[in-house]
């Protein structure tokens, strides 16, 4: 410490080197000296609590008191600098390596009742140095301890008296079975837990007014362990782990926003979205002007929950609290209520209501792009809710402006391809799906899209062949999860990660061969038959993420469409059996399975699959189609009438619904009113995409 004060008289580089060497040496030497005589004391106070014990037992009173714990010993200022000193000039000198041994040096040394509250420190200090300063090319892991055998007897001899072995160095932790981390990941992992477990024990539980200032020290201690262990867990994909550590940290922390935020959004993480909706909520409450929290609430509501009327109130709050209080977030506000009247037009079939909803999402995109010029998602947005009015022109200028201010968005992308077959350039659309592929090369999305455009251009043998593609890279994404009890959250990580891959739980309403936007109603109605069935008979739902078997099942259901497509009805079935292993209960395979008897011309068994997949999704517009053609082919006209009006309240764009309704009007002999079916389903052809502009995810980055 007096060398610190008085700085060298020469101002050469070697005195200067010379200089921090020398106070380098003489604060490790402090170190090791301190822990020895802290390791000393301990021993001496043991010793003496032993004698009088033997006293007590020797002395026999009739009766025992106990004797009184031992107060903690308490290091001073002078040795903890003695301590903490010496890592944090190798440091400031640019030794990072020499830094690390140091402190594992500190910590390998035995305990003492002095040095508890100190390692907490330390174990924090050295994660945070192999966090921010220590990659994986400079790291070297901690040397494990050598065995004395016969064969080094005489090498021993030579080292007892180094400095490794000298009797002023202190003792260290031994041991045959000692856990010697291999990466530095394991050992930032390891000292995070050790520091959280200690900063839990010191935790402050009582609110009383006399130890307020013990609670905050504590309080911020864990919180900087909590934000580090975030940090370091998070990017491996251990949500499971941190959300424990989260659940551990509750109970010291009421009434503090922080760690409950923070354990909301390792909840998001896991999947938990009910429970991280309610600890939002809370969040809410503890920061009442904040937006943040509360645009969070309103995404987990309309991406997961089906909560969409919650959603919107959780958006008109954060708008509320942006206009009192402005936090730059009024762009995303308006954006979120946009969402939530797209998503409630697109659950609502009555006309009237279904406009005003329309109109309220175009106002809500207007404002936000108008707050933020620059934000791409608003442009997206008001692209995708022109290409729901079939407004192709209006739609791709905004989608292309979305692309300008953000070119590597793949839901734009993905919009515009569909726009472009909605314009019939099916060339130009499979050569820009083809191009995003190349910058995307597993994102699933677009590959269904490019099997689409494929089986309409150029046939089924190329679509084919893209199918197969997609079954290879499903199988090198999702296979080791799925032989494996792995949690959802636990799904392997890409640079080029499909927005397919985050949605799989979603599978369209309005297209059977769309994942994305699901109503969540029929999915759950589907998981609970599936449970029924497993119950009643030998199903037994596949280990590991149900999401990633919901992808396959989606593959498998692609390829039957297209060997359905190929006249090769064999191998259609077959994919459909597959489909069938994985989730027997969907309404996607009961309507693949009336589309083969339907090729097949069984019309009464066609009937039953049709009946059977509406009677779980009543909105499956590709089900009523089909459901009211068959009705047509066994002359219930007039029940086939009904359906495909039910088809077309539901959606009134589509093509399909029409012709078939022209078609019974025309059996009927209403070829007045059937004329007008068939112009309104040309009319409709003309601007209809390759896919539903649905079954594009929804996003919000």
């Amino acid at each position: 410490m007096c060398l610190e004060k008085v700085r060298p008289s020469s101002s050469s580089k070697y005195k200067q080197a010379e200089w921090d060497e020398q106070r380098v040496k003489c604060f490790e030497l402090a170190g090791d000296l301190t822990l020895l005589y802290l390791q000393e004391q301990d021993k001496l106070q043991q010793q003496q609590q032993q004698q009088q014990q033997q006293q007590t037992t020797n002395v026999n009173t009739g009766s025992y008191s106990p004797q009184p714990p031992n107060p903690e010993r308490r290091v001073g200022p002078v040795l903890e600098i003695a301590l903490q000193r010496a890592p944090i000039l190798h440091i400031q000198a640019g030794k990072l390596q020499s830094a690390v041994s140091r402190y594992r040096t500190m910590l390998s040394a035995v305990e003492s009742s002095a040095t508890q509250s100190l390692r907490l420190t330390l174990t924090r200090q050295l994660a945070e140095v192999l966090l921010r300063g220590v990659s994986g090319t400079v790291y070297s892991c901690p040397e494990r301890a050598t065995e004395t055998t016969a064969s080094n007897k005489k090498l021993t001899q030579v080292t007892q008296n180094s400095a490794a072995d000298s009797p002023w160095k202190p003792r260290k932790y031994t041991g045959l079975n000692l856990f010697i981390p291999r990466n530095e990941n394991e050992e930032i992992i390891l000292l995070l837990l050790i520091s959280e477990a200690m900063a839990a024990r010191d935790a402050v539980l009582s609110q009383s007014p006399e130890f307020k200032e013990a609670r905050i020290h504590a309080y911020d201690n864990a919180t900087a362990i909590y934000d580090l262990l975030t940090i370091a867990l998070i990017r491996w994909g251990h949500a499971d782990l941190l959300h424990e550590s989260f659940e551990r940290a509750m109970k010291f922390s009421f009434e503090e926003p922080h760690v409950w935020m923070q354990h909301a959004l390792c909840l998001y993480t896991m999947g938990q979205y009910a429970h991280a909706l309610s600890v939002l909520k809370e969040v809410s409450r503890l920061l009442p002007t904040k937006v943040i929290p509360c645009l969070l609430a309103a995404r987990i509501c309309y991406e997961h929950l089906n909560q969409i009327g919650q959603g919107l109130d959780w958006s008109a709050q954060a708008l509320s609290r942006e206009m009192s209080n402005p936090q730059g977030f009024s762009s995303r506000c308006h954006l979120y209520l946009g969402i939530g009247y797209n998503l409630q037009a697109a659950e609502n079939h009555h006309k009237q209501e279904k406009q005003h909803l329309v109109n309220s999402a175009f106002d809500a995109f207007h404002k936000a792009q108008q707050t933020d010029p620059n934000d791409h998602l608003a442009e997206y947005y008001l692209a995708l809710q022109f290409a729901y009015g079939y407004q192709v022109t209006e739609a791709i200028s905004h989608v292309k402006m979305a692309l300008n201010l953000r070119v590597e968005h793949v839901p734009s992308l993905h919009l515009l391809v569909l726009l472009l077959s909605a314009q019939k350039h099916d060339a130009e659309a499979l050569q820009l799906v083809e191009a995003a592929l190349d910058e995307y090369p597993d994102n699933l999305n677009l590959l269904y899209v490019k099997a689409h455009v494929e089986l309409q251009s150029q046939g089924g043998e190329q679509a084919l062949l893209t199918a197969k593609h997609m079954l290879s890279l499903w199988r090198a994404l999702y296979e080791d999860q799925t032989n494996s009890e792995l949690p959802d959250q636990s799904e392997k990580r890409s640079d080029t990660r499909s927005v397919f891959q985050l949605y799989t739980s979603e599978m369209s309403d309005k297209d059977s061969s769309s994942l994305h936007a699901h109503s969540l109603a029929a999915s759950r109605i589907e998981q609970a038959l599936s449970e029924v069935a497993s119950s009643l008979s030998s199903f037994t739902p596949r280990p590991g993420p149900q999401r990633a078997w919901l992808l396959q099942l989606q593959i498998w259901l692609l390829l039957a469409e297209i060997y359905l497509s190929l006249e090769q009805v064999s191998d259609a079935t077959s994919c459909i059996e597959k489909a069938s292993s994985i989730f027997p209960l969907s309404h996607h395979i009961m309507y693949m399975r009336g589309l083969v008897h339907e090729h097949k011309q069984e019309f009464v068994e066609a009937k039953l699959c049709f009946e059977n997949a509406v009677a779980i999704n009543p909105t499956h517009i590709k089900s009523l189609q089909h459901l009211g053609l068959i009705y047509h082919y066994l002359a219930s006209h007039r029940l086939a009438e009904k359906t495909l009006r039910d088809a077309a309240r539901i959606d009134p764009a589509s093509h399909q619904t029409w012709y078939n309704l022209g078609k019974v009007l025309e059996s009927l002999g209403e070829f007045s009113s059937a004329s007008d079916c068939m112009a309104a389903a040309l009319e409709a052809e003309i601007s209809n995409p390759i896919l539903p502009f649905s079954s594009i995810p929804l996003t919000f980055d």
